[in-house]
């Protein structure tokens, strides 16, 4: 889904080991020890690894580690009178067979001393044992002392956190918003200003464009054709907005009255209300054939990710490309249920996705490997490895500097990231994200939205080990 330096979010969780299964009892046990070892070592060597090689997989950030990131850290060094040697360790596989590696690489003691994670694993990978809080890992004088934290908002922290300890430093991420056709609205008469306050706002809205012959007016991405799009672009976003995210204090969300009323939208959207294509939720290419007849002028609105803007619809290098995009195309926070009715309180919400970067808690140089970390996460080096390449990084600094030029990503970057959530980085998500879907694609069929929960009440269960892992 998403072109990242780093490993990408979409599809990843399909192979994921039981790493929890031969992980140990917790990330402490993998702690090195002393988190000042060898820190007044004079030569030092580390190693980086990530899913990206020269001329294959990601290999923009191949280039970058080989070509900026080890020159001029080891620069660096050589002026404190450090002797580091760093080298990188190249992979361009399938996410999976790179989350094998890494997770039997950790597992065993070896492995890189820096390592490139996808923010979906990491919970999975601390849960295993395989990696620990940088705290314990490099000290909490060092993680409280770097200065990057400053540019890095809390919800963005989220990342590379699991139950509120920080484990890494998030690298990529980016936000799900509402996307609307400008020209729509105006044929339609509604304001090419819009920001829905609430679902009611939304469905009223959607109503308002079927007064246009041949344009569908709503796109809620929904059933298991559309896969973690219908998750990520539809039923996290919205269980947000009811007050309650998916997973919370270590329990799973069940039949409760959020998901009843997530499924109660679905099933105005795809009723006999006709603002969604029920037939367009089905098809296995459904979520392309959006994006064309939003590009088409054929759809009013829809919940994607700045991907779309970035990488699909870009009129210069987009897979369906809108050549009056800049024009055309608006967009909005997508809200919660009701004003202040969101998680946290909120009145908007989102979810986003992304990587970052941990330590290998066996590292001999702990504090030289923080040291390399913060280095490839500062702003001189985040926008050596961007480029000219628009795209939303973990710091505010840099978006700011670099995406000025861009509304879309400055936006998302301002407006969504303090307000966004990420998935939970648990094993279990998959198959939890797989029976949302199913349940999304019982409502678009005809099934109450009652009936859909209590379902999906059942399989969770089955998925989570029971009632007591689970809230309502």
């Amino acid at each position: 889904m998403r072109k990242r330096f780093s490993v990408s979010v979409g599809g990843l969780l399909a192979a994921s080991l039981a790493l929890t299964a031969c992980g140990g009892t917790g990330a402490a046990n993998n702690a090195g020890g002393d988190t000042n070892r060898n820190s007044d070592a004079k030569q030092v060597t580390l190693t980086i690894t990530s899913n990206a090689i020269i001329g294959g997989k990601n290999k923009v950030e191949a280039a970058w580690i080989t070509d900026y990131v080890i020159p001029k850290f080891q620069e660096e060094q050589k002026k404190k009178g450090v002797d580091a040697k760093v080298t990188f360790q190249p992979n361009g596989v399938d996410d999976s067979e790179y989350k094998t590696k890494i997770s039997l690489d950790l597992s065993t003691g070896g492995g890189a001393d820096v390592v490139s994670l996808d923010g979906i694993w990491v919970g999975e990978f601390a849960e295993a044992g395989y990696i620990a809080p940088l705290e314990d890992t490099v000290g909490k004088d060092a993680v409280k002392g770097w200065s990057g934290w400053d540019q890095i908002k809390p919800a963005v922290q989220q990342l590379t956190s699991y139950k509120d300890k920080l484990y890494g430093i998030p690298d990529g991420t980016d936000g799900r918003i509402i996307y609307y056709n400008k020209s729509l609205f105006k044929q339609a008469g509604l304001p090419t200003d819009w920001q829905p306050k609430s679902w009611e706002d939304i469905l009223a809205t959607a109503e308002q464009l079927k007064t246009i012959s041949g344009v569908t007016p709503l796109q809620l991405n929904a059933g298991t054709a559309m896969g973690e799009a219908t998750s990520m672009q539809g039923v996290l976003p919205l269980l947000a907005g009811t007050g309650q995210p998916i997973w919370k204090d270590g329990k799973w969300q069940g039949s409760s009255q959020g998901l009843k009323d997530t499924l109660g939208l679905y099933s105005k959207v795809y009723g006999s209300s006709g603002l969604g294509s029920p037939l367009l939720q089905q098809e296995a290419k459904g979520r392309d054939k959006s994006f064309e007849m939003f590009a088409g002028n054929k759809l009013g609105i829809m919940i994607e990710g700045d991907y779309l803007w970035r990488s699909v619809i870009n009129p210069k290098t987009g897979t369906v490309p809108m050549a009056d995009r800049n024009e055309a195309v608006g967009w909005a926070k997508i809200p919660a249920q009701a004003s202040g009715k969101g998680v946290d309180g909120q009145d908007f919400v989102s979810m986003s996705g992304g990587s970052g970067r941990v330590i290998n808690p066996k590292t001999k140089y702990p504090q030289q490997a923080f040291e390399l970390l913060t280095f490839m996460a500062s702003a001189e080096a985040v926008k050596a490895k961007l480029g000219t390449t628009p795209s939303i990084s973990a710091r505010d600094d840099v978006n700011a500097e670099l995406l000025a030029k861009d509304p879309l990503l400055s936006f998302v970057a301002k407006e969504v990231l303090p307000i966004t959530r990420y998935r939970p980085s648990l094993p279990a998500y998959t198959e939890v994200s797989a029976a949302l879907q199913e349940a999304t694609a019982s409502v678009t069929g005809g099934k109450s939205p009652d009936e859909a929960a209590k379902t999906y009440a059942e399989t969770l269960k089955g998925i989570v080990g029971g009632s007591e892992h689970i809230f309502n």
